[in-house]
């Protein structure tokens, strides 16, 4: 299943708060596409996946929005 989260209009920490929840919904093999833009939740959310322990990919979209693909663990 591919979880598509578009939280590039909140502000943190609510993007971090509701990709903690996808989080737990993720099962194998499941992704997770999530756009951002908040500074704060651009510097936080890589460090939480990291912490996690899960993969992920990062781009830079436009306008300062990121993309970021996470892989279920």
């Amino acid at each position: 299943m591919i979880f598509e989260y578009d939280a590039s209009e909140e502000k943190c920490p609510l993007p971090l708060v509701n990709l903690r929840l996808l989080l737990k919904k993720m099962q194998k093999d499941d992704l997770c596409v999530l756009t951002i833009a908040d500074k704060g939740s651009t510097e936080d959310i890589p460090k939480l996946l990291n912490k996690l322990g899960y993969r992920y990919n990062q781009s830079l979209i436009d306008n300062g929005r990121v993309k970021i693909t996470i892989s279920s663990k």
